[in-house]
């Protein structure tokens, strides 16, 4: 049994010697923000960026739970470990994950190779949860060697899975003119492989085609995206889709895409950390300052527009 206070040294120890325990505490030290949660991170950080992390994005009832669920079968054939975390809606009453997730991916829960863990968004914006790479580079950290990161499924917002994952898969289904709309809209630029999942129920080659048409007004230097159609519950075109990501993994370690891609998320996530400590400094720095009551009196009575004040902020 882990202990609430063990020590992140110890936490660590045992979370890279594959404890599936020591791994769900950890996720949970950083899911809260505790400082045994940074700790633990900086013990085992030199021991990540093995795993293949692929994001899979979409909108609800797509079938990404049930697509995952496929590739983990077969990534577990060929004796590969695997992660699964799913990005669930925050619950209104807990506050925490709503677990619809993991309930489909129930096949999977009894296999000591496949861990899976569910996190809520608490509202973060982009489908992704705030300490979803923390999450990630934990799970890399215990041996999974793919790692599957499945966004809530907000529509065309959802685009944070580019800052978290090596490779994007986006899941469509046919016969949704809102989903071809929102590969127009907000996320053309992030897929390297496109499904049309649920291919038996409905026109899945036209859409196909007319997903390939609007990946055709992409630059000409643009990266190549695969267009495949799948059928996960009859595990139609799954082993196609296999190998497109292996072949994808290939390419961009071969080009250094890869290391890009790795490099962009982490100076993100450096960003987001230096800035949320840098907005709780200022917010204790100014906890009952008058000038800075002053000037938020100002904005509301529409003497001063807030971006004046931020300035007035900065000059001292």
């Amino acid at each position: 049994m882990i202990r609430a206070l063990m020590a992140p040294s110890e936490l660590a120890q045992r979370l890279l010697a594959g404890d599936r325990r020591a791994l769900a505490r950890g996720i949970s030290l950083v899911s809260d923000d505790e400082p045994a949660g940074l700790r633990l991170l900086a013990e085992v950080y030199p021991h990540t960026g093995s795993a293949a992390v692929v994001g899979v994005t979409g909108p609800p009832g797509a079938g990404k739970s049930t697509l995952i669920g496929a590739l983990t079968a077969r990534r577990r054939a060929a004796g590969r470990r695997v992660g699964v975390l799913s990005i669930d809606p925050t619950s209104p009453f807990t506050g925490g994950a709503v677990l619809g997730d993991r309930i489909r991916l129930s096949e999977h829960f009894l296999d000591r190779g496949v861990f899976i863990r569910s996190m809520a968004t608490r509202g973060a914006l982009g489908g992704l949860a705030d300490a979803a790479l923390q999450a990630t580079l934990l799970i890399d950290a215990a041996g999974h060697q793919d790692i599957y990161l499945e966004t809530v499924g907000v529509g065309q917002a959802e685009v944070d899975v580019v800052a978290h994952a090596d490779t994007v898969v986006l899941v469509l289904v046919p016969g949704s003119g809102d989903s071809v709309q929102a590969l127009k809209a907000g996320v053309m630029e992030i897929p390297d492989v496109v499904v049309v999942n649920k291919a038996a129920q409905g026109p899945a080659a036209a859409m196909v085609r007319e997903i390939r048409g609007v990946l055709a007004l992409a630059p000409a230097s643009a990266p190549e995206v695969v267009v495949l159609e799948t059928d996960a519950l009859a595990g139609t075109g799954i082993a196609e889709l296999e190998d497109a990501l292996e072949a994808q993994r290939r390419r961009i370690e071969a080009d250094g895409t890869l290391l890009e891609r790795r490099r962009r998320n982490l100076r993100n996530e450096v960003l987001a950390i230096a800035g949320a400590r840098w907005r709780r400094a200022l917010e204790a720095r100014l906890e009952g300052d008058a000038r800075f009551d002053s000037l938020l009196d100002e904005v509301v009575a529409r003497r001063l527009d807030p971006a004046a004040a931020a300035r007035a902020l900065e000059s001292g």
